[in-house]
């Protein structure tokens, strides 16, 4: 089954680095949270910008009962391992096994001046940080001594204390924010899922990241039959074709804003659009946003965008991902009784899909890409 996630509040739009149209009110999320369990949605996800993702998770686990809750990321590098194997284990515990713990890096601005962080190369530091948190969670579960004894981590001491102790769903998955190919190898090697960014087209997804992570996971020795690819897509929709024209125009926005970012770039590399990636990155530079959007003409808009109105929206999402993701993230804003419904009847579309397609494409059935990971695998050992 193709699950269907969304990140809070309904009917969010990523909207780059601009305010969000609609904040997250925290009051509100253990009700939206029941409102997600009762229409049939498989998960939410709650991302870390202005509140801590933790805590949200906490106030939807104590209200829900079988909804997926997953940071959707928390970010890693400025907690150490062991703070952050607590705070999923902690919510583990609560939500009694519900838990995904997806984590991300942030760019080296953000590290270094938002965090005070020093900075190292992103690939290598996360396939530590994972297994540093997993080793920490061994130690819990098992009773396993800490020995971790890495680059930028090296943990020895677990004192009765501050031992957490077995839980009865000790197997957290770990998701990792990814785009580019050293990222999504090191998930295929240490991790259970990938998330991409919302300019990860399917050819994208399919041709660069799922190959990597069959060269990551083959590294290892590691199974992909559990693997998810979890994607949170650029959408653009609305009740009407009326109320759709500015939810476009924000789309088109959005992507601009994101070609002139250094660490998408291989996105659009991989459509030709590198110029237009160049030219975006200029007019970043220079301050000139509000020419950003006249770059993203309709071909390249509907190249990176899913835009429809309600009634259409969620097969043009299965038709997009379906042969590549196992998890899509999107929901609509729910006002009246109409808009419930509609959102009902769109996490039945979605999640009556069967996932196959894409379960063939992470472990590598499709195209030879298996054969062909087993070769990039070897050559790069």
């Amino acid at each position: 089954m193709l699950r269907l996630e969304t990140l809070l509040p309904l009917g969010k739009v990523d909207p780059g680095l601009r305010t969000p149209e609609t904040p997250l009110d925290i009051w509100t999320v253990a009700e939206n949270a029941k409102l997600l369990e009762e229409i049939g949605y498989s998960g939410m996800a709650v991302e870390e910008t202005k509140d801590d993702p933790f805590t949200l998770l906490t106030l939807a686990a104590q209200n829900t009962e079988r909804l997926r809750l997953t940071t959707g990321v928390a970010i890693a590098f400025p907690r150490s391992p062991t703070i952050m194997a607590m705070n999923a284990w902690t919510l583990q515990k609560f939500s009694r096994g519900r838990f995904t713990l997806g984590m991300g890096t942030q760019v080296r601005g953000h590290i270094q001046r938002r965090y005070g962080m020093p900075w190292s190369p992103p690939a290598p530091w996360m396939r530590e940080y994972v297994q540093a948190v997993r080793a920490v969670w061994d130690c819990w579960q098992n009773g396993t001594p800490l020995n971790f004894d890495g680059e930028h981590y090296k943990l020895s001491l677990m004192v009765p204390l501050f031992d957490a102790g077995p839980i009865e769903h000790p197997d957290i998955p770990i998701h990792l924010a990814s785009v580019n190919k050293g990222m999504c190898a090191v998930a295929g090697e240490v991790a259970d899922g990938i998330r991409p960014h919302p300019v990860c087209t399917p050819s994208y997804i399919k041709e660069v990241m799922l190959p990597a992570v069959q060269r990551g996971a083959l590294r290892s020795g590691r199974s992909l039959e559990s693997f998810r690819v979890c994607m949170k897509p650029l959408v653009a929709s609305a009740r009407t074709e009326e109320e759709l024209v500015p939810k476009v125009r924000d789309a088109r926005a959005r992507i601009a804003f994101y070609a002139s970012t250094p660490g998408y770039v291989a996105a659009f590399e991989h459509l030709g659009l590198g110029p237009l990636a160049e030219e975006a990155k200029g007019l970043s530079k220079e301050q000139r946003w509000e020419e950003l959007p006249q770059l993203v003409d309709d071909d390249v808009l509907n190249l990176f965008a899913v835009i429809g109105t309600y009634d259409e929206i969620g097969q043009k999402l299965l038709d997009r991902f379906s042969a590549v993701v196992t998890d899509v993230e999107f929901s609509i804003g729910v006002r009246t009784d109409e808009d419930r419904q509609t959102l009902s009847d769109l996490a039945g579309i979605i999640q009556a899909t069967d996932d196959s397609s894409a379960r063939a494409a992470i472990v590598g059935a499709q195209d030879g890409s298996a054969e062909d990971a087993m070769v990039g695998a070897t050559a790069s050992t």
